[in-house]
């Protein structure tokens, strides 16, 4: 059984993939991602402080924050102004999860820094692209760190990336837009690092249960996706060199 996707991308195509580093001016870190139409712009800002329970650990913190502009889906979206929607809080622990997985703590110091992903358009994978998006912000600013001396060696670890991976009518499928997500009957997130690691993997059936032997070409289809994916923020950071 075949799925004619609506972009006519093969079936382990990644969308059309940019990665726009130092795209605001005042972040220590920032980067535009743009996966298909989904635009992300995603910041980093570095803190001489950390939460109350490193403090005096000589040790520091990533944390992420995500929000969605009202007009970046099909329909108006309200700001979450007085709380935070359970799914944007599951986000942001997401995020956060996924970049304190690229980063030397104690090489970073006692200091906090925190990725901002704003989201000005939403077609599906925005979780994911904010992970991507988010980690060229935060190298960005850790450079910024070293460059002024401010810690002695680089805190970073390794690239961390994550793509979405889905199955529709019997057919495995690489980055879904927010139709294709629509209409999976298995969807999954799946984030790794530039040495191969996962980090977190997400999967749900929304019809049908899947079975192992499908679970493991999902994985498959996703880590060829992230090394594609790691290859293009490696080009957007060896721009600023």
């Amino acid at each position: 059984m075949s799925y004619k996707r609506s972009d006519n991308r093969a079936f382990d195509e990644l969308r059309k993939t940019k990665i726009t580093p130092n795209v605001l001016p005042y972040a220590e870190g920032s980067a535009l991602i743009e996966m298909g139409r989904t635009k992300i712009i995603c910041t980093a800002t570095v803190e001489e402080k950390v939460p109350p329970f490193l403090r005096g650990t000589g040790t520091g913190w990533i944390t992420a924050e995500y929000a969605m502009l009202p007009r970046a889906t099909q329909t108006r979206t309200q700001r979450e102004i007085q709380r935070l929607s359970g799914r944007t809080q599951e986000v942001q622990r997401l995020i956060g999860r996924s970049l304190r997985a690229a980063v030397d703590f104690a090489k970073l110091g006692e200091r906090q820094i925190t990725i901002d992903c704003d989201v000005i358009m939403a077609d599906g994978g925005t979780r994911c692209a904010a992970i991507t998006g988010g980690f060229v912000a935060l190298a960005i600013a850790c450079n910024r760190l070293l460059k002024s001396q401010t810690i002695k060696e680089s805190p970073i670890i390794s690239e961390v990336a994550a793509v979405s991976v889905g199955i529709i009518k019997g057919c495995l499928l690489l980055d879904l837009c927010y139709e294709e997500d629509s209409a999976a009957e298995v969807d999954m997130n799946v984030v790794c690092t530039g040495k191969g690691d996962f980090v977190e993997v997400q999967g749900t059936a929304e019809l049908q249960p899947f079975n192992i032997e499908q679970m493991n070409q999902m994985i498959k289809l996703a880590q060829k996706g992230i090394s594609e994916l790691i290859e293009i923020q490696r080009l957007s950071l060896a721009k600023l060199q």
